[in-house]
């Protein structure tokens, strides 16, 4: 396991010295240490990206080029899958299955921008068709330079990936900072980096906290784009530091996702993807559908089978066989997700199951998944992201009242509907305004889609195309093509 910072190619100590404990959240015990890096150290590595953009050879390398490091990445994330997620078990506590899937989503993340910047080779520029046969215009799209980007915890290397792989496949250079709270993984992809040849300087990786790292990642005037995925909290000073400089800016943020569930669903099919939608990795998702609404006729039917199935979930350290539901990430999490389960029971609601630690575990951030119903509509729990396995559950009267409540929210990340009447879901998953909706499922997350939110969400989308052209710039070029002259002053 690392325990420097990556800059410019090479393993480095942080200038200050300073190191943060690793704990794992089954145990509660430190297993290593990563270093914290500071402005200082974020200078050097910004700076080295600056001279791999201006200088080196990356933005000028044919797509194919940059295309077969990408794949070279993905290999390696393929060769090493199990030491990657069991080392992510180790710092996330997930359970070991759902790191695994991680991984694989990983490489094929990489693989998918290897495509793009191929396929980038082959219509490297648009013509313009013009009024005037006088001038030829064309567009051509250019990496856009440095980026900064800060990733979050919950989906620890994943989410590096969806930017990593499109910035590099774009042509840009990057200096990377993940939350100081899972940094293991994104340090081994230094590794991979170093193992793969990638020239120096094209991907920085700098851990450390977000004041002492983080923000001056985001001040730093060397660096042309910022890209984050985290809190609406954070995010809002990411925007505001990248408004300085006017910087390109890309945000991931929260959410609070309805799910809505019509009476002629299945039930049991309903229940799996209510519980997928918020248990999958303890409920630590920014698009968990962590609200969900059930037509009034089949409310206590649901409701009763939702809280049967919830109470059979296994809880345990997410390297035992058979965990469906590890540790929450930290103790400071685990603290603001039973400090939110105590403030709704204060404003009313009733635990239909779970909100405490589990039988048993002692030690470690567990807590059962936990179901609340009788909330208001303007309780904080209904309104506000907690980011754990806890799902708040009301009845709706019909279409119309279903539409209203989902959409009366200032997230607008996902957003999922169940009915066995086609034409129905259809017409809800419209009116939701979110930028991602499911039809008869919730969370399925595709590399070539496009992700991201409305409303307070974020800005721009990550994945697919989108996230590609996140990482490029658009460049007008226009020429006088006519032998006539212009004759404007000249006569």
């Amino acid at each position: 396991m690392q325990d420097k910072l990556f800059i410019d190619g090479q393993w480095v100590s942080p200038l200050l010295g300073g190191m943060l404990d690793v704990i794992d959240p089954a145990t509660e015990k430190v297993f290593h240490h990563i270093p914290a890096a500071t402005s200082a150290d974020v200078d050097l590595a910004v700076k080295a990206a600056r001279r791999a953009f201006d200088e080196g050879v990356w933005p000028r390398y044919t797509g194919a080029q940059r295309a077969r490091f990408l794949r070279a990445i993905a290999e390696k994330v393929r060769e090493k899958k199990d030491f990657l997620a069991r080392l992510e078990v180790r710092d996330n506590g997930k359970p070991l299955p759902e790191a695994a899937w991680d991984m694989d989503d990983v490489a094929g993340c990489f693989d998918f921008y290897a495509d793009l910047a191929e396929e980038r080779d082959s219509n490297p520029e648009e013509a313009i068709p013009l009024g005037d046969v006088r001038f030829d215009s064309k567009v051509v799209r250019e990496p856009l330079g440095v980026v900064g980007a800060i990733t979050p915890w919950n989906y620890p290397l994943l989410m590096v990936a969806w930017k990593v792989a499109p910035a590099l496949a774009a042509g840009c250079t990057m200096v990377l900072k993940p939350s100081e709270l899972c940094s293991l993984t994104t340090l081994e992809l230094g590794v991979i980096a170093e193992d793969v040849g990638l020239p120096s300087g094209v991907l920085n990786i700098l851990t450390g906290l977000g004041v002492d790292a983080g923000q001056p990642i985001t001040e730093h005037p060397l660096v042309d784009k910022l890209a984050f995925t985290g809190s609406v909290a954070t995010g809002r000073k990411v925007m505001i530091s990248g408004a300085q400089d006017i910087k390109n800016v890309s945000l991931e943020l929260g959410g609070k996702s309805p799910f809505v569930v019509f009476a002629d669903s299945d039930i049991d099919q309903a229940v799996e993807w209510i519980m997928f939608g918020i248990f999958w990795n303890q409920g630590q998702v920014c698009s968990a559908t962590s609200r969900v609404l059930i037509e009034q006729s089949v409310y206590d039917r649901v409701l009763a089978r939702l809280v049967e199935e919830t109470k059979k979930i296994t809880i345990g350290n997410g390297l035992a066989d058979g965990t469906l539901l590890g540790p929450i990430v930290s103790n400071g999490q685990y603290d603001k997700i039973l400090a939110a389960i105590a403030r709704g029971k204060a404003e009313g609601a009733t635990v239909a199951t779970g909100g405490k630690r589990p039988d048993g575990l002692d030690s470690g951030y567990f807590l059962e998944p936990t179901i609340l119903t009788d909330m208001g509509e303007d309780a904080w729990v209904w309104k506000e992201e907690i980011f754990g396995p806890v799902v708040c559950v009301k009845p709706f009267r019909d279409e119309a009242d279903a539409i209203r409540m989902a959409n009366d929210s200032k997230y607008g990340l996902a957003a999922a509907v169940m009915s066995k009447d086609r034409a129905r879901a259809e017409r809800v998953a419209r009116a939701f305004r979110a930028g991602i909706v499911w039809i008869n499922c919730s969370q399925p997350t595709f590399t070539d889609a496009p992700w991201g939110g409305y409303k307070q969400s974020g800005i721009g989308r990550e994945l697919g195309r989108w996230g590609f052209e996140n990482y490029l710039e658009v460049k007008q070029i226009t020429g006088f093509s006519s032998d006539a002259p212009w004759g404007w002053y000249i006569k």
